[in-house]
Formats: C-alpha cells, structure tokens, sequence
C-alpha cells in the first residue's frame, strides 16, 4: 500500500509522484496530486488489501508515519485477520506507542547526505533512537561509495541503528550494478547486510500500473 506525502524531497527519489508536485526533484516533473492520489475510505482500504489473500502487508509512501494516526485503525484490522505488518519509514517521525504496540515492523532508511535534504531535516535523534528500541526494526541506508559508508557508521555509532542493510542507489540496473560492485567487499568488511534491488533488476525505471 502507497501512500502520498512526504516531509522529505530526496534528489534520487523513485517515487517522486507520491510527493513532488512543484518539479524540485531529480525527474523535474511537477506531479498533479489530483491526478496520482485517490482518496479512499480505511474501510475500503481493508477490503481490498485481504482480498489479495497475501501473509505480509508492505506500506510505504511517501512518508507513511506523516500519517500513522489515520492509519491506526487499519492497520488494528489488518492485525486482527492475522496479517503480518511492515512500514517503510524514512526515520523522521517518531512512531507512537501504539502503532508499535499492534506489532508492526519498521524497516527504517535514514536518508545521507547525497539525498540534498540539510541533517536538521533528514535525521532527528529522538525518532531515531525510538525505532531502535522496537524489537525486529532494520535500518536500510541507501550508498554509492565507501564515504556513504563511513557516513552511515557515524549514525549507527550516535544512534544504534541496528541491523544495517546497505543498498546501492540507481534506477537502472546498470547504476545498481555498479554501485554495488564498489561497495561490496566494504559492507561485507564491516559486518553489515547488502540487498540489491530487485524491482530494478526486473522492471528498471519503469512505473507500474
């Protein structure tokens, strides 16, 4: 489930439809929020998502904690029919104490300094260290280099962000490819976690529908 919205305007951003409706991102397309947002009732919402008869509910934006208290009860229902919950969070919003206690997991990607948002925007302390103290949250850094790399062990040396994933940054398998080629042996040398991004691999930059 996508949401629109986001407190953040990162650069390299995949999904600026979902936020970007002045041109101030990399693609420099205004998106018409008219056009790419449907409101839609939570109700209707759920019908929808257990239809699909899947075991894990991914939501993801956007920034989906921008608007966690609307989807408290959605997600309440979602639990109680027995699906598993996961977040995708750029770590800004603190989450509250009761979305963490419906048992949700946040897989949480603090943005560096090559997303072009200033540090007093894109990381704030007490979010950060809040979400490490949820049992099963990952932390998931999107990198280039190895300097993106030393960037990322400064955070989880201030704030605890543990377990890292590292994913290379690129819309084209070609840009992924290569990203995480150079960082590889780094990563694996510092006892992190290295994902790929498969959705690139198979589709590239190509929107779905």
């Amino acid at each position: 489930m996508r949401l629109g919205g986001c407190n953040l305007s990162c650069r390299w951003c995949d999904t600026p439809y979902t936020w970007d409706w002045t041109g101030m991102g990399n693609s420099g397309v205004a998106y018409d929020p008219r056009q790419e947002l449907r409101p839609m009732a939570w109700t209707d919402v759920l019908r929808t998502l257990l239809d699909f008869e899947v075991p894990l509910i991914v939501v993801s934006g956007g920034e989906p904690l921008s608007q966690q208290r609307r989807l408290l009860p959605l997600l309440r229902e979602l639990r109680a029919a027995g699906r598993k919950v996961e977040i995708e969070t750029n770590g800004t919003v603190v989450p509250r104490d009761d979305l963490v206690a419906l048992g949700v997991r946040f897989n949480v990607s603090p943005k560096l300094s090559h997303s072009g948002d200033p540090e007093s925007r894109r990381i704030v302390p007490a979010a950060l260290r809040a979400f490490a103290a949820v049992p099963d949250t990952a932390f998931k850094f999107v990198c280039r280099n190895k300097s993106d790399l030393d960037e990322v062990a400064s955070l989880v040396d201030r704030y605890g962000t543990r377990p890292v994933w590292i994913m290379p940054e690129g819309q084209v398998p070609t840009e992924v490819g290569r990203h995480l080629s150079a960082l590889g042996d780094d990563v694996v040398a510092r006892g992190w976690n290295l994902t790929t991004r498969l959705h690139v691999a198979v589709w590239g930059d190509r929107r779905g529908v």
